[in-house]
């Protein structure tokens, strides 16, 4: 009889799989981060396509809602037809989409070419994590997680970098091109390495709930970013915000009474679960945020080149990289609580520096915060993404995953959109004094963005000098108040994990854990949150009714679900 305390349950090529599932993980990031560095250039009416701050955030927004709201439903059907199958179809949409997004000939192009992106996007991200979650074993689900997290970090840092060189030596273009080789190679490397998986018990597709989430989220961002813009005393404004959100109210109710949620809610009666979720959405709402005004900041305001900018974002990567992978022991040492809650504040207090920055800001003072920024944010994902993942069973973690990957993308949205909203307001109502003489078209355009005052000053020459520097000091004062803003949202993170999160001492082991390995599986993966049963769950907690494991109460083994 096999020794189920040294078994290892996971696949025999499960590190090169990782390997090959991180090359597809890189280039989604890869896009985003190069995206970033290519403000500047986008903005510009002669080397770029002359977007507007708005059109640029709905060049973010459109990929994020899109993704976003197909999350739920590609994580599904992955789990359903085939999760290697999704991987290689993402990686070829995402081909096209590039490709389009190079070529697109003005903004509203970019932004169709970027939502398009968004659907490749939400094909590979939760079958990346799903697949993880079905090759390893239990006890070694906790570093390959880190990993996979630490990967983010190496996009970050290869990405601005990269976007930075090819903007300072070709078109603005060439930074979604990047994309082409890597996906070619990646499409090699998933055929050849990745077995394939998927749920030997799939639901049907809950459609009514994939149109409710998609047109609630689209409404609720698009009427935050037009306030942002316009202003917020417009009726159409809060029609937009209101009717968003109704409809969000709407999806939640209508998955809490379908058979086939795309998202099952009852999830959310674990504390485990619903402490991890909130603490990725808030982070990621705080830190990303803040991260779409800083590209401005350097690139304008402190006047870096591209690639430059990007070489400022490098050590942001390196604490990422660093320390996503080391969150496992610091997990077991520490505690999954004290971890979570010491990284958020962390990163929170590299908020508050950048609510300090200043025109003339040392440059070691911008350097040493984005590293701790993204050492305090390692500390964070890969315990709260594997918390996530442990609460299922292997067969269902395309829904955790799409869990996981649609909160922090719809916060992704939520930040960029409120906090971008913030600056554009006190930018607006710092910069009118400094406009108030300017011919009304040009100073509309002046006042909508730091981007637009530099448009207008280049086309005033010298007298454009004093128009700069207000423009400067108003946006700094409005990164200001974003920033502020992020520092807010970071300790209610930080209250949501002291309060929620489980303790070291909540998290059983020992004997009993069938599939996870027995009394030496609680101690090698405590990164996981629990010991846990054959469906995922701490040993000594009966599941939710209705949640998946819910039923005869017996406990199943977790086991590969693989075909061919």
């Amino acid at each position: 009889m096999e020794d189920v305390d040294s078994a290892n349950t996971g696949h025999p090529r499960r590190w090169a799989i990782l390997g090959v599932l991180v090359i597809s993980l890189l280039v989604v990031v890869l896009d985003n981060t190069v995206l970033n560095v290519a403000m500047r250039t986008l903005a510009d009416p002669v080397h770029g396509l002359g977007a507007t701050q708005s059109q640029l955030e709905w060049a973010i927004n459109s990929y994020t809602l899109v993704f976003a709201g197909l999350l739920f439903s590609f994580g599904v059907l992955g789990d359903r037809w085939g999760r290697k199958r999704f991987l290689l179809i993402g990686l070829v949409l995402f081909g096209i989409a590039s490709l389009l997004s190079a070529y697109a000939q003005d903004p509203g192009q970019l932004i169709a070419a970027r939502a398009f992106m968004g659907v490749g996007g939400a094909a590979i991200m939760p079958v990346t994590l799903s697949i993880i979650s079905n090759v390893f074993d239990p006890r070694e689900r906790g570093k390959a997680i880190g990993i996979w997290a630490g990967s983010v970090g190496l996009a970050v840092a290869i990405g601005p970098l990269l976007g930075g060189f090819l903007l300072e030596h070709f078109w603005w273009g060439s930074v979604f091109m990047i994309n082409v080789p890597i996906i070619l190679f990646g499409l090699a490397a998933v055929a050849l390495l990745v077995p394939e998986s998927r749920d030997p018990k799939p639901g049907r597709i809950d459609l009514v709930g994939v149109v409710l989430s998609v047109i609630g989220l689209v409404g609720l961002t698009y009427g935050i970013v037009d306030g942002g813009e316009h202003g917020f005393g417009r009726v159409s404004v809060w029609a937009a915000i209101l009717g968003g959100a109704a409809v969000l109210a709407a999806f939640i109710w209508w998955e809490a009474r379908t058979t086939h949620p795309s998202l099952d809610v009852k999830l959310f009666r674990d504390a485990r679960f619903s402490a991890s979720v909130a603490s990725i959405g808030l982070l990621f709402f705080a830190s990303m945020g803040s991260f779409f005004f800083v590209g401005f900041y350097l690139q304008l305001v402190r006047d870096y080149s591209p690639m430059e900018s990007g070489a400022l974002l490098v050590p942001f990567a390196v604490g990422q990289m660093v320390f996503a992978p080391l969150s496992t022991n610091l997990v077991k040492k520490f505690g999954m609580r004290a971890v979570s809650a010491a990284g958020i504040l962390l990163a929170t207090a590299t908020f508050g520096v950048l609510a300090t920055l200043q025109v003339d800001t040392p440059v070691w003072v911008i350097v040493v915060n984005f590293f701790f920024m993204g050492a305090g944010m390692a500390n964070v994902m890969p315990p709260a993404t594997n918390t996530i993942m442990s609460v299922l069973p292997r067969e269902k973690a395309g829904v955790g995953s799409a869990v996981s990957n649609t909160v922090r993308q719809v916060a992704v949205a939520m930040g960029v959109a409120v906090l971008g909203s913030v600056v554009a307001g006190v930018y607006r109502g710092q910069v009118e004094t400094a406009t108030a003489g300017l011919p009304e078209p040009v100073r509309e355009v002046a006042d909508e963005s730091i981007a637009g005052a530099y448009g207008v000053a280049a086309r005033l020459g010298e007298a454009g000098r004093p128009l700069v520097d207000a423009a400067n000091d108003a946006f700094v004062q409005a990164m200001h108040w974003a920033a502020l803003g992020s520092v807010l949202v970071g300790l209610i993170a930080a209250v949501v994990v002291l309060r929620w999160m489980p303790r070291r001492a909540d998290l059983p082991a020992g004997p009993g854990a069938a599939g996870a390995g027995g009394p030496g599986a609680g101690g090698q993966d405590a990164a996981a949150g629990a010991a846990r049963d054959g469906a995922g769950l701490p040993i000594n907690a009966a599941p939710a009714a209705g949640s998946p494991g819910a039923g005869d109460g017996t406990q199943r083994p977790s086991r590969l679900s693989t075909v061919g």
